[in-house]
């Protein structure tokens, strides 16, 4: 017979070794992940945003992001990328990966101008790959349109949700969605907040479904973008006078210079930096940030900043699970 207190030390001693994995990283454009004792390279999900001061296309920045579904990342489980205009907003996702979707194709193609712009290619860790379960998730709020995307893992994560908010689909993130957006309507009640309002909501919220795994997340009205990591986003902020940059994952580069002017200003948020020449910076353990008008507007680092050590995807830890002994 094993006692109760060993087996618990056991399990501690699991989710020790587990936590202890080396960071991997993707080598410029190459098709293929580094992998460490067998293991496949995987971060999950990854985010894209952008907020601007003025209306901006993305295509340079997604062009980069789309080459992670599947040539230079393994995140091809699905896409999808919305684009507000006013309190509206376009919003495309595909279960294709975003390498090989003509959806995608349109996209970098078609210069769709935005002030705000969330975009999501999905690693699936909990949820089957179909089209429900495809970020970004939208919903209406205080007549607007709302866009949430969502990296990570949220363990054994079952909020109590009220009829307003409901899942469509089967993910930890959706229903991290649904539990943000009832917990404005709880707070705020008929009556739309001040972004500053919105950001104090968050401060609250974030740190609370934090404490079920990672939560990296991107939150846009159209209005403002929200952008919030326990583990690991990047931003950079792009303004007068606009230089010169090149894409990690494919051979592009641009010169922004030839295409903006000194009243434009360009916030770019993403899981990994997207461009070498550039000086990206990594957001704190538990940061939330709100960005307004192709700048940040306020920061504040939650508690959350406590759950310090990354988890593995849902798939791996199980498979680590039924082979411990």
């Amino acid at each position: 017979m094993v006692s109760n207190r060993f087996r618990r030390k056991l399990i501690i001693q699991k989710i020790q070794i587990r936590t202890s994995y080396p960071r991997f990283t993707l080598k410029k454009n190459s098709a293929t992940l580094n992998s460490v004792s067998g293991l496949t390279c995987s971060t999950m999900c990854e985010l894209l945003g952008m907020n601007c001061a003025t209306p901006t296309d993305i295509n340079f920045s997604f062009s980069g992001f789309a080459q992670r579904s599947g040539i230079t990342g393994d995140h091809a489980d699905g896409f999808g990328i919305a684009f507000f205009e006013h309190k509206a907003c376009r919003l495309f996702v595909d279960i294709e990966a975003a390498c090989k979707s003509p959806i995608a194709q349109m996209i970098r193609h078609y210069p769709i101008k935005s002030r705000n712009v969330i975009a999501h290619i999905r690693k699936a860790t909990q949820g089957a790959t179909c089209l429900e379960n495809v970020h970004p998730f939208m919903r209406e709020l205080w007549g607007r349109h709302w866009i949430f995307a969502h990296n990570g893992d949220l363990r054994e994560f079952y909020p109590a949700l009220c009829g307003a908010f409901q899942p469509v689909g089967t993910t930890d993130s959706e229903r991290a969605a649904c539990l943000v957006f009832q917990h404005l309507r709880e707070t705020f009640g008929c009556n739309e907040p001040e972004p500053a309002q919105i950001f104090e909501a968050l401060s609250v919220i974030a740190p609370q479904i934090a404490e079920y795994g990672t939560f990296n997340f991107l939150l846009s009205n159209g209005h403002s973008l929200y952008a919030f990591a326990t583990t690991k986003l990047h931003w950079i902020v792009r303004e007068y006078p606009f230089a010169h940059a090149h894409l990690i994952d494919i051979d592009m580069s641009i010169d922004f210079s030839d295409y903006t002017t000194p009243d434009d200003r360009v916030a770019v948020i993403a899981t990994e930096p997207l461009t070498d020449n550039e000086q990206w910076t990594a957001f704190e353990r538990g940061q939330l940030i709100w960005f307004q008008d192709g700048k940040i507007e306020r920061t504040l680092t939650t508690d959350a900043s406590r759950f310090a050590a990354p988890t593995l995807p849902y798939e791996q830890t199980a498979q680590a699970d039924s082979t411990s002994s």
